[in-house]
């Protein structure tokens, strides 16, 4: 997948970084060879291998991810809010981000 200058720029702007056109400049090969290489994995033939469940260690492989999905009752606004420390008009009041 080609990968171009503006792609760098947009991909700077998703993520709100400010980058000058020198480091734009200098980026831009470096991550075309990144994609080129996670690309190769597309090759990669998963047809007869297994689904790994739980993980890859002992620990994880001996977890019963199995289990029955069963719906479980929630905490209820009240106890959820009450150890909150700015809880306003029944809502989880935040710092604003942007």
């Amino acid at each position: 997948m080609p990968i171009n200058e503006s792609d760098i720029e947009k991909i700077a702007q998703l993520a709100h970084l400010e980058i000058s056109h020198d480091e734009v400049v200098f980026f831009a090969p470096q991550i075309a060879e990144i994609l080129t290489y996670v690309e190769q994995l597309n090759e990669v033939d998963t047809q007869d291998v297994e689904a790994a469940l739980g993980g890859l260690t002992d620990e994880g492989e001996g977890t019963d991810s199995l289990r029955d999905d069963v719906t479980l009752p929630s905490l209820g606004q009240k106890v959820a809010l009450a150890e909150a420390p700015d809880p306003a008009a029944g809502h989880f009041r935040v710092p604003k981000v942007l």
